[in-house]
């Protein structure tokens, strides 16, 4: 799924918007026991609170793509005889509305799922969506042509709030209490996916609130399906990798130069407006580093290096390999942080035998907050 495709089913999850009769699920407590069921129509609930609901469904449609939102992708035998991918279907073709169906759905998350001792709300809604047709850049749902069904389940921790004394009208009395409070999801997921604007049961669309917590254990009993590498972790093998793969020739001048062609990709990829991800290959990267001038060799270890830890062929979003943000040298004894913008204005050099930074500095500077000149005399 693309942005594009993502955002204009974002824009349904509103009371007037979808096609959703009911919401469903199931409050889990610490000890993973069930607390209470949840079967209730939307239509009949008090407005604010159905906007509640779907607020929480529709965050499982956020974040970036390739980091919050991972594509999970079934192989032609899980689809045809899967466990996982037919309780999916079941689901799906159900509406949800099969109750042996969803709770076979929500004792195999139960099971797997490692939220520690939090409760939480399993939330599901199923949507069916009168897809319109686009002529130019208009859309017609008159000239629509496909349905596109499918539900979302969002995990949504339940946390106590701090005690405090409130008023009780039945008993006339002000007691202490706590109310437990749904927040935003944890996690999450849309099935089946909707690729070129149409139902693509091979995929799935996978959410995560931390980037860099997968609950792969989630994953792996509702999709049994090995997710993309996170991002943090894409980071750091890519580092592990350029490390390996130059060895001593993996300077300052290198890891900047690839910072600087890397942030230039992702700025013009936003320029374009493009919904698709951007994507950069193990061998585009080999000929930035060729540019650098290191040797062929050590350009093609590194892409060798990059097809055994990524797989063969695997492409990489630039926004995963680097921080476009921040850009921070560190010694053992001090560290400078600096505007990726000016990471050009830092050198390294050997001055009488003695390794050096050299960082250029204007006539304004400041330590710790506090102005200081700079003394010409010692140039």
């Amino acid at each position: 799924m693309n942005k594009k495709e993502i955002n204009e089913l974002r824009r349904r999850w509103k009371p007037d918007k979808n096609a959703v009769s009911r919401l469903y699920g199931c409050f889990v407590n610490g000890n993973r026991e069930i607390v209470a069921d949840l079967d209730e129509s939307l239509g009949m609930m008090p407005q604010e609170e159905a906007e509640k609901y779907l607020n929480l469904l529709k965050k499982v449609l956020s974040g970036t793509l390739g980091k919050n939102l991972l594509d999970i992708v079934f192989t032609t035998e899980q689809v045809t005889e899967g466990a996982e991918h037919k309780l999916l279907m079941e689901l799906k073709t159900s509406e949800l509305k099969d109750n042996q169906t969803r709770q076979k759905f929500y004792q195999k998350v139960i099971q797997s799922l490692d939220m520690g001792e939090s409760s939480y709300l399993l939330l599901m809604a199923s949507d069916c969506y009168d897809v319109p047709r686009k002529s130019s850049d208009v859309m017609r749902s008159s000239d629509s042509d496909e349905v596109f069904s499918y539900f979302l389940c969002a995990v949504c921790p339940v946390k106590t709030e701090k005690t405090e004394l409130g008023y009780f009208s039945g008993d006339n009395e002000f007691h202490c209490s706590a109310n437990q409070v749904v927040a935003a999801p944890e996690l999450g997921f849309l099935f089946p996916a909707f690729d070129d604007r149409s139902a693509n049961i091979y995929n799935a669309l996978f959410y995560s609130r931390k980037a860099d917590e997968l609950h792969h254990e989630f994953i792996d009993a509702v999709f049994h399906t090995d997710p993309p590498m996170p991002a943090a972790e894409q980071r750091e093998v890519f580092e592990g990798v350029l490390a390996e793969a130059l060895g001593d020739s993996f300077n300052l001048d290198i890891i900047r130069a690839i910072h600087e062609q890397l942030t230039a990709k992702i700025d013009a990829h936003l320029e374009t407006k493009d919904p698709e991800p951007l994507t950069v290959s193990a061998h585009e990267i080999g000929d930035i580093l060729l540019n650098c001038g290191i040797t062929e060799k050590q350009a093609e270890a590194f892409r060798a290096l990059c097809g055994e830890r990524f797989g063969s062929g695997t492409v990489l979003n630039p926004a995963n390999l680097i921080d476009t943000k921040k850009a921070e040298l560190k010694t053992e004894r001090f560290s400078i942080s600096i505007d990726p913008e000016y990471s050009y204005l830092l050198e390294t050099k050997v001055l009488d035998g003695r390794k050096v930074l050299i960082v250029p500095v204007e006539d304004h500077v400041e330590f710790n907050g506090v102005a200081v000149a700079v003394d010409a005399d010692k140039a």
